[in-house]
């Protein structure tokens, strides 16, 4: 069977459990070929299906996430190596960063700290969208940090990255420019499906109504903010106002900004001018 015809059949197959099928069969085709996925697509009907591929496709029906099988994730402008260990990057996260970039519009956030960094992905896309910046990353798991840490390491921004294991802002001194904070928000009792099933629970769960996490971290924010900063942090579709109350109680402006599929995702939480 040539790669088209294989591709065609594979989309069939995935699309009884993935949004995504004909992507799936495309990055999974190209990862056993060892190819980028546009250099694949340029070159199908030139090449023979590798023997890789059966297995890749038989973990992918089985339910294991793309990110686990190829071990490389996309996010802003950058690739991360990803491990079950850490949070999968989504694509609606990517928001938080495009709400820094028109907060600061000409000037550079000297400061950025990462707050639940997990693979480093906020933190080092920060790093590589402002290349004076440095930059901060917490986590509570050893295993997140050394992704992170490796993460930092191939794409050349070690130099500018500190990675820490930690409980929150417990202990962080500032203030720092720029915040960007992607909590477990997901309360506890959610039925959940697809992929997230794969990923580890402390980076999901936040009690029983997901809010626990924005609880512990909101009183540390007015005083990790610096003058004209920001903290841009991530939240579940339907908790705009109650986590808005929260940063609102201690003394924050709080707006938000939806992401392209519609939904309430990041709260800008700033001192009042």
């Amino acid at each position: 069977m040539s790669i088209p015809d294989r591709l065609r059949t594979s989309t069939v197959q995935l699309a009884v459990g993935s949004d995504t099928p004909r992507l799936d069969a495309e990055l999974l085709m190209a990862h056993a070929l060892g190819l980028s996925r546009a250099d694949m697509l340029l070159r199908q009907r030139d090449l023979d299906v590798p023997t890789g591929f059966a297995p890749l496709l038989e973990r992918r029906l089985a339910g294991e996430p793309i990110a686990h099988i190829i071990g490389i994730r996309d996010f802003w402008t950058i690739s991360l190596t990803v491990t079950p260990d850490v949070l999968i990057p989504r694509p609606d996260t990517e928001t938080l960063i495009e709400v820094a970039v028109d907060h600061f519009h000409d000037r550079v956030p000297g400061s950025v700290l990462d707050l639940g960094t997990g693979s480093g992905a906020l933190l080092l896309a920060a790093l590589a969208q402002w290349p004076q910046a440095r930059g901060l990353g917490i986590d509570a798991s050893p295993a997140a940090l050394a992704v992170a840490q490796g993460n930092a390491a191939r794409l050349g921004l070690a130099d500018r990255a500190v990675f820490r294991l930690g409980d929150w802002a417990e202990g962080v001194e500032g203030p720092f420019d720029l915040l960007l904070i992607n909590p477990p928000y997901i309360a506890r009792d959610e039925v959940l499906s697809g992929d997230v099933l794969r990923e580890p629970a402390s980076a999901l769960f936040a009690g029983v109504d997901g809010l626990d996490d924005y609880r512990r971290i909101a009183p540390d924010l007015p005083r990790l903010i610096a003058p004209g900063g920001l903290a841009a942090i991530e939240i579940g579709h339907d908790q705009r106002e109650s986590v808005s109350a929260l940063l609102m109680e201690k003394g924050l402006d709080v707006a938000v900004r939806r992401d392209l599929a519609g939904h309430d995702r990041c709260l800008l939480a700033v001192h009042p001018s």
